[in-house]
């Protein structure tokens, strides 16, 4: 077949990890990434991304922990490079005495090594594969497996899977399938056929896939999910969002958690079709697509819950004030659950705060969609072993800010959208975190976007605070239009008197403080040999291109907690006379505490307890 390479005659294959690189035919390419080398057509015929070397570095991550908790239930230990290591030099330096006098322990567990078959290990699957560089990769990197199948609808796709297995020399673990995705997920759901971990990474929606997977995955099993349709859930296209998933998308600022939002509701939907539902591990947003990390268990009475997990937000279309609204209600009477519909809506024809209409989304997910515990796993394991992943200093940077977010707080706000709503300047993140903290409620920052504000403070209060800094800084009422939004907001005299307007929005120490995730996605991000990307971009896709993404500040001597504090803030996190462990303690807490905490010299007295 043209075009396809001809896999290398038997002998010795071509091993990344020990230097040796496979050589490029005329017309081809070799990429190496991770500890997998591959080659492919330069015409890109297989689809090959680099930018989505961060996804595939933290699918990496996530599956390797799952590994670790999967197989601890069957006395399964998994060794993970750089990790085995250093555990060996610790034992080897304490215990090096003692191993010439006692006898080796009779019972040892079992073990799991990188590249080797896992009896009783994962069986993974990866339904769009491609170019077999994300399966190669597993078999390569991540411990505890059992068997990988590489499938793909495209022959010559295939054919390029079964030559880089060669090159990589993983033959024994990673299978070449020749199918389509969906009918090789139907034929197994049932009990043993099912995968434990089921990784979709399609072109564009992966709505298509979604039935099949929520059936062909193990219980409890990992259900890994890539969209880059953001366009369509970011609201340009509401009814394309339905068609598809099931909910309505608007335009808001909070899109990227939305989409989030949006896709788990999908899943969960699906899945409750087969008395399944599912338990959100990690949920990102990052560069142009969105990924999802679900668990997917079977139980009847978890079904039922599932309608009270679901919910629909009315945003108003002039300030941006959003309501939740729970789609159903669960009622806890003695150790019954009672469910029912639940009662709405929670806001009248028009905004209270403008007297604008609303616009409805959803339904979506109302839940938190990180489990926190699995995450800092994670976390812990990535910063462990930092040389483990090309892409290791931004996935601490995402991983650490999702640790600090209210995981009970669905959407946000941001700061230049509550300052151009009443035409001011705007205030820094500090001061209006500050103001919130201050005021009695809860804050802290998203992942998805460097200016959210992530709060359970009500509208009205939001737009009170607001209301004191531009006493503070105030606009020319004049040229307001009297059916503008910060007309109508505007109008309203704030609660707090002037004096308790400086004292809630003026930060602690009076300095700026330093930007701790930023950065932009490379300029690559497009996929490459797409025109329609190439030669015109959609109005979503040049936004996000121009917006800030979380990624790891550059200094690598900052601690995660510190990010977003001042100098004072951190001066006095290190006082000797304060005893916290500022990496343990998540970055808005620390700062509550140290704004409670300062006197008027800056000096650290004694620490008030937190509400």
């Amino acid at each position: 077949m043209e075009g396809t390479r001809t896999p290398p005659p038997p002998g010795p294959a071509a091993d990344p990890e020990n230097g040796a690189r496979p050589e490029a035919e005329p017309g081809e390419t070799v990429v190496s990434e991770g500890a997998a080398s591959i080659v492919f057509p330069s015409s890109n015929e297989v689809f090959y991304n680099p930018v989505q070397e961060f996804n595939r570095d933290l699918t990496c991550a996530v599956i390797t922990e799952f590994a670790r908790m999967k197989l601890a239930t069957k006395g399964i230990q998994i060794e993970v490079p750089g990790e085995e290591k250093l555990q060996k030099v610790v034992v080897n330096l304490a215990e090096s005495e003692k191993e010439s006098m006692e006898p080796p322990p009779r019972d040892q567990p079992q073990t799991a090594a990188v590249g080797s078959v896992c009896e009783g290990g994962l069986r993974v699957l990866e339904g769009l594969a491609a170019s077999g560089l994300r399966s190669i990769r597993f078999a390569k990197e991540v411990p505890g497996l059992q068997a990988v199948i590489a499938n793909d609808a495209s022959a010559r796709a295939v054919d390029l899977i079964r030559c880089n297995i060669q090159l990589n020399n993983v033959g024994h673990l990673v299978q070449p399938n020749l199918a389509d995705a969906r009918l090789l997920m139907y034929e197994h759901q049932r009990g043993a056929q099912r995968f434990d971990v089921i990784d979709l990474d399609p072109y564009g929606s992966p709505a298509t896939f979604l039935d099949a997977a929520v059936q062909a995955v193990s219980e409890g099993g990992l259900l890994c999910v890539t969209c880059t349709d953001m366009a369509v859930m970011a609201g340009n296209s509401s009814e394309t969002c339905y068609s598809k998933y099931g909910a309505m998308s608007i335009k808001s600022k909070a899109c990227h958690e939305m989409a989030l939002r949006i896709v788990l509701h999908s899943l969960d939907l699906r899945a409750n079709c087969y008395q399944r539902y599912i338990v959100p591990v990690l949920s990102v947003s990052a560069d142009f697509y969105i990924r999802v990390f679900v668990r997917v268990y079977t139980g009847q009475a978890k079904v039922k819950a599932s309608a009270s997990k679901q919910g629909f937000v009315f945003q108003c279309v002039g300030c941006g004030s959003f309501h939740l609204q729970r789609l159903g209600k669960a009622v806890n009477n003695g150790g019954r659950v009672k469910f029912s519909a639940a009662t709405g809506p929670p806001v009248g024809s028009e905004c209270e705060h403008c007297g604008q209409r609303h616009q409805l989304a959803g339904p979506l997910w109302a839940e938190p969609i990180h489990d926190l515990d699995f995450v800092a796993q994670v976390l812990a394991a990535v910063s462990r072993n930092p040389g483990r992943f090309r892409t290791s200093a931004r996935i601490r940077g995402v991983l650490s800010m999702v640790t600090e977010e209210l995981p009970d707080v669905p959407l946000y706000y941001t700061l230049d959208q509550l300052s151009s709503t009443i035409h001011c300047n705007t205030p820094s993140l500090l001061q209006l975190r500050s103001a919130l903290l201050h005021a009695g409620f809860r804050v802290s920052l998203s992942h998805a976007c460097k200016n959210a504000v992530k709060t359970d403070v009500p509208p009205s209060v939001l737009w009170d605070i607001m209301r004191c800094w531009e006493k503070e800084n105030p606009v020319k009422r004049e040229r307001l239009s009297e059916t503008s939004p910060a007309f109508h907001i505007l109008k309203v005299e704030p609660s707090r008197d002037s004096s308790d307007s400086r004292q809630i929005l003026k930060p602690t120490g009076g300095q700026r403080p330093e930007p701790g995730l930023g950065g932009r996605p490379p300029s690559s991000w497009r996929r490459s040999g797409d025109s329609s990307r190439t030669n015109g971009r959609s109005p979503v896709r040049t936004r996000a291109l121009r917006s800030s993404r979380p990624s790891l500040a550059r200094s690598s001597n900052r601690e995660p907690a510190f990010w977003g504090m001042n100098a004072v803030t951190r001066t006095a996190l290190r006082s000797p006379g304060l005893s916290l462990s500022p990496a343990r303690i998540p970055c808005l807490e620390v700062l509550y505490l140290t704004l409670l905490s300062l006197d008027s010299d800056n000096k650290v007295k004694g620490l008030p307890p937190p509400h």
